[in-house]
């Protein structure tokens, strides 16, 4: 197996080699934080623990122990990293944000241990070409590209070792961090959170359930000329390695100097596709990460890339979905909460001035919907406006409701729709297309 100058970090297995990492990530932010609350006595001023706890030191050493990692560890620190400021201080919301592009890949003499279990010994006479270094490094894997003997370009995902097993313990772990006083609200109940992000995790660090997924949506976009996705290669695909065709494309943000039109046409066709999923398909890819979608310049089509994180939507919540859209485009206050509460925005133990701030919140969100001409989301303040909305609302440390995790994940892709036409700086007719749907006239 070729060699690679960049020799990687090795990635910890074993659930006591990954408890002693996260010993030594919360034994260090521990003596940040006594150090820190020491010198404010000293200086005469009573100690603030969340501030001490979102220190830079503190922020440096958790998203460096969490990227070393990797795996469960660092996929719910990203996943955490999308919260809406309903769960997680800004600060640490921030400092979660730092893990989303913060991945490192395993020395080349580990992936060939993981290939060698995978695959057998030998399996390199299999390729022409397999190049040693990734051209990607996630969370949970890393993506490297391959040539068949005749001729086929391939993109091989594997999987970090140790990752299915240590899902549970890390995300125990990392909620042990998340539960320090000051981090979340008084009496907040994370704990069905977790278990769905267990859940999903363990959905995801399933490789043969990924191929599925891609091979589904593949045949739902078929005779797609807008959307374009990787055909798999089964006969080298496992449990941990995904191997599919390699598609050449762009990243999604190499369309801001395009002109609007295309702009506009490429966030369209991605918010269409949420609503698809949601309203038509009955399954939904939850992962907003803008990495997931890419352009290919040559074809101006969509490539979708990544269905580790395919959730389905079971009909009950797509109706409740499509009554709240029609609540959002034509109904009163009341109808509203009605229908927000039918999701899960609140439960009747919410209290009503929390309950009247979270519809608030959704009544902007929702005003892009509302209008008849197009929404600029280049020249908006929407998102800065929401995430003010989503903190104050944070910052009430009372609040103790968590909306169904289901919900949570739909609406973390919803979000991030918004993001993407933020990024392409788009101007997209939104109403017609909610209407289209919550009218139930596409079938």
């Amino acid at each position: 197996m070729p060699n690679d100058n960049n020799s990687g970090t090795s990635v910890p297995t074993g659930r006591a080699a990954r408890l002693f990492r996260f010993s030594g990530i919360a034994s260090g932010i521990a003596g940040n934080v006594a150090a820190g609350g020491l010198r404010a006595l000293a200086g005469g001023k009573r100690p603030d623990l969340a501030q001490l706890l979102l220190t830079p030191a503190n922020t440096l050493r958790l998203t460096d122990g969490l990227s070393h990692l990797r795996g469960a560890a660092l996929k719910l620190g990203q996943m955490l990293s999308m919260d809406t400021g309903l769960v997680l201080p800004d600060e640490l919301t921030a400092i979660l944000a730092r893990m989303r592009d913060d991945a490192r890949h395993m020395p080349p003499k580990q992936l060939q241990t993981v290939l060698n279990t995978q695959w057998g010994t030998g399996w390199y006479s299999r390729f022409a070409r397999f190049d040693v270094r990734p051209f990607a490094a996630a969370s949970i894997g890393q993506v490297h590209q391959a040539v068949t003997h005749d001729g086929q370009r391939l993109a091989i995902k594997v999987q970090y070792p140790g990752v299915r097993a240590s899902i549970d313990s890390d995300v125990d772990n990392v909620a042990t961090l998340l539960r320090l006083p000051g981090l979340v609200p008084r009496g907040m109940d994370i704990a069905p959170l977790l278990a769905e992000a267990k859940r999903q995790l363990h959905a995801e660090a399933d490789y043969l359930a990924e191929a599925r997924h891609l091979a589904h949506f593949g045949a739902l976009l078929n005779d797609s000329d807008v959307f374009v996705l990787p055909a798999l290669h089964p006969e080298l695909c496992t449990p941990e390695v995904l191997a599919m065709t390699y598609v050449a494309s762009a990243p999604l943000d190499s369309l801001i100097d395009a002109p609007q039109v295309e702009r506009d046409r490429v966030a369209t066709a991605l918010i269409d596709l949420v609503l698809r999923e949601l309203f038509v398909f009955g399954a939904m890819q939850t992962d907003p990460n803008l990495a997931n979608y890419r352009y290919d310049p040559k074809t101006g089509r969509i490539v979708l890339l990544d269905f580790g994180a395919v959730q389905p939507v079971a009909p009950e919540l797509a109706a409740d979905f499509r009554a709240l859209a029609r609540a959002a485009l034509d109904g009163g206050a009341q109808e509203t909460r009605n229908a927000m509460a039918r999701i899960g925005y609140f439960g009747p133990a919410t209290a009503p001035h929390h309950q009247e701030l979270i519809q608030s919140m959704f009544t902007t969100a929702t005003g892009p919907l509302r209008q008849d001409t197009p929404f600029d989301f280049g020249n908006s303040r929407l998102l800065e406006n929401l995430r003010d909305m989503g903190l104050a609302i944070g910052n009430d440390r009372e609040l103790a409701h968590v909306p169904p995790a289901a919900t949570l994940f739909l609406h973390r892709k919803i979000g991030g729709m918004y993001l993407m036409a933020s990024k392409l700086q788009a101007k997209i007719a939104l109403r017609p297309m909610i209407e289209a749907y919550c009218r139930n006239t596409v079938a």
